[in-house]
């Protein structure tokens, strides 16, 4: 009976051996020898105002926030690394409506961006095509106290991308 328990527990030690688990920090996808980053300006493939600077603003602080990197704002021969990012779709999708004036009430901004994380030497550290984010928000219909809410609302899906792409960069498995 301690045999077949044994065997069992050994069996089970061993199937757990090989799932590639790890603590927090130690999968990182950037190499110890990289001090600097580079973040330029994203790209952008969509007609919308400023999603590509309010995106980069959103990287480069969370970069500053949560790691202990040097992070410059443009392309840099002195970068160890430099992240490029490009904006690929953005699309504003109505959501709800007012039951009396059949205007929208909510909105959902939904963008999709490219994003590599590439080395001095040329190295692909990080890559990830389908990096995407969403954010509902609400309209007025009081046309004398509006306040254009798309602009903070992009604040918002940028600051939660931001801290996505960051935690992926920094935390997934390899």
């Amino acid at each position: 009976m301690r045999k077949i328990l044994f065997s069992g527990v050994l069996a089970l030690c061993l199937g757990f051996a090989g799932c590639d688990y790890h603590t927090v920090g130690s999968a990182t996808h950037i190499p110890a020898d990289v001090q600097t980053l580079a973040v330029p300006i994203f790209q952008s493939r969509v007609q919308a105002f400023n999603t590509e600077t309010a995106f980069t603003e959103a990287v480069v602080r969370e970069l500053n926030t949560r790691t202990r990197y040097r992070v410059l704002t443009q392309n840099s021969a002195n970068a160890d690394a430099t992240l490029k990012g490009t904006i690929v779709t953005q699309t504003v999708t109505p959501l709800t409506y007012d039951p009396n004036s059949g205007q929208t009430s909510s909105y959902l901004v939904s963008i999709t961006a490219h994003v590599d994380l590439v080395a001095h030497d040329g190295t692909v550290l990080y890559h990830n095509d389908t990096m995407a984010w969403h954010e509902q928000y609400q309209s007025t219909q009081d046309l004398s106290g509006f306040v254009q809410e798309d602009g903070a609302a992009m604040r918002r899906v940028a600051s939660e991308f931001s801290k996505a792409l960051v935690s992926d960069m920094l935390e997934s498995f390899q």
